[in-house]
């Protein structure tokens, strides 16, 4: 018996939802299929397994009912024994299904009502998952697009077919769109989200403005010329470093243009913002002095373990290398990824006399010398009494105004310093309560230990507890770094070991005696 309907308008829909929402005509009929199953089974039992094809050439209609065939029913309404299935159809096996047609429904009101969810519902599921595999793949893009409307601030923009969000605080400042009006972005992200894929745009982003210079200079887009950084501060300022694969052809020229027609395109389009280019250097030094540009630089300092940068400028210079509410430096530093601080040069030789003072205080007091001596010594880049100390006497000597007499006594001075140094120390380490234990890790010098002592760590066990960066802080930076904190940390959690080392020793030599 042929149950089914002849419904060849279905395929003309089908057909033109496809087109119009710009998805496969096979997703808009299996969401139709799901449509006349929903009411089906409203029809017939939601309990049921109901299931509707609809023939891709005719456009036929056929409704029917799946029973599984198991050797036992767990659930009456979807699964039949296949004793009593064999008796329907020979030879059936478990695993299969009987399929029962079912007459074509008549679709009332409220049936129609639920099969047109169904299916807007999953034409639209279908719609984001196009537009999410369409766009996963353009992050990084410039799209042109159409306000369409705005939600409180955020501004919704069709881009092609497809919704795209423009947040508020991704906008230049004191940029207005209206509906209709125009506008160019950066895709930043494309994530899922339980309402849909959502497709994020910026015109703050750091690389729209590369982006930009990419449209605007075929050098760039080519690849002979390549931006390395890029720091801005939207609608104000930036700084972009550039460098050119090729010697002939000066990178900084090429981005500016013919009468800096190329920069020109793109600082319209970002509301008037003030673009730096500059030159990239691999050396950090000359890289940090283009960064502050238009400032001059006569000195740079570059402690790389802290990742910081000292930068000395003339007097009258230092408003222009600090620019504005600090808005240079602070671009330069996100140009180069290096922490700068700005000096006169004026401040620079203060704290450096200040320094050669305190230095020279330091030896005048360790090593009772005069002022001459003690200068000599700091002049020639002894920093600590320890230096001193374990410095050759041969090249302590060849310091001019010196003999190998001051020489030997100089070092003697310095030697009997740290005994007696070393001496109060370890008074001072007793008189704390810091154990012998403690005193015995060759890491630990007797000023760390008394720095211990005072932070109320004066055992094995205090010592062990604590993590790699509070010893660092307890005893200082220039003490030990982390690795070596690790050291000492474990060398202090040894005790805790001992007692299983033995008995692993002497499991190992029981088990040896028995063979």
């Amino acid at each position: 018996m042929d149950t089914s309907v002849a419904r060849p308008e279905l395929l003309l829909v089908a057909d033109a939802v496809a087109r119009e929402k710009s998805i496969d005509r096979e997703e808009v009929l299996e969401a139709m299929e799901q449509a006349i199953q929903k009411a089906g089974r409203a029809k017939y039992g939601h309990e049921k397994d109901i299931r509707a094809t609809i023939d891709r050439k005719s456009g036929d209609v056929r409704l029917s009912r799946w029973t599984e065939v198991v050797e036992a029913v767990e659930n009456e309404d979807t699964q039949i024994p296949v004793v009593i299935a064999r008796k329907f159809k020979p030879g059936i096996e478990v695993g299969e299904f009987i399929v029962d047609p079912l007459p074509p429904i008549d679709f009332g009101r409220i049936a129609a009502q639920t099969a047109k969810q169904v299916i807007v519902q999953r034409v639209r599921e279908y719609e984001r998952k196009r537009q999410f595999e369409e766009f996963k793949d353009r992050v990084g893009e410039i799209v042109n697009g159409t306000v369409k409307r705005t939600e409180y601030g955020n501004l919704m923009v069709e881009i092609g077919r497809a919704e795209a969000l423009l947040r508020r605080d991704e906008l230049i400042a004191r940029e207005s769109f209206r509906n209709g009006d125009r506008v160019r972005a950066y895709i930043h992200d494309v994530r899922e989200e339980p309402r849909g894929p959502q497709i994020f745009l910026s015109r703050t982003h750091p690389n729209f403005l590369a982006k930009l210079f990419a449209q605007e200079v075929p050098e760039i887009y080519d690849g002979i010329i390549e931006i390395k950084a890029v720091a801005r501060d939207p609608g104000s300022r930036a700084k972009m470093a550039v460098i050119s694969r090729d010697a002939s052809i000066d990178p900084v020229g090429a981005c500016v243009g013919m009468r800096g027609s190329r920069v020109q395109a793109v600082v319209q389009e970002l509301q008037g913002e003030k673009i730096d280019i500059i030159p990239w250097s691999a050396n950090t030094a000359t890289f940090v002095v283009n960064a502050l540009a238009p400032a001059e630089v006569t000195k740079v300092v570059i402690d790389e373990e802290g990742g910081r940068c000292e930068v000395v400028v003339p007097d009258d210079q230092l408003s222009l290398a600090i620019g504005r509410r600090g808005q240079n430096v602070r671009l330069a530093s996100q140009l180069t990824h290096w922490d700068i601080d700005i000096l006169t040069e004026a401040e620079e030789s203060e704290r450096r006399q200040e320094e050669f003072r305190r230095r020279t205080g330091l030896f005048v007091e360790a090593l009772d010398v005069d002022d001459v001596i003690a200068g000599l010594l700091v002049t020639e880049g002894f920093n600590t009494v320890e230096e001193l100390a374990f410095v050759p006497q041969e090249e302590l000597a060849e310091i001019e105004g010196f003999d190998e007499s001051v020489a030997a006594e100089l070092i003697r001075r310095a030697e009997q310093f740290l005994i007696r140094r070393d001496s109060e120390f370890t008074e001072r380490r007793v008189a704390l309560g810091v154990t012998d234990e403690v005193a015995a890790i060759e890491a630990l010098t007797p000023a760390m230990l008394v720095a211990l002592g005072e932070k109320d760590v004066k055992t094995l066990d205090d010592l062990a507890d604590l993590a790699s960066d509070e010893l660092v802080e307890i005893v200082g930076e220039n003490s030990l770094d982390e690795a070596a904190a690790d050291e000492v940390i474990m060398a202090a959690r040894a005790h805790w070991f001992e007692g299983e080392e033995e008995a692993a020793a002497s499991s190992a030599e029981t088990e040896a005696e028995h063979d």
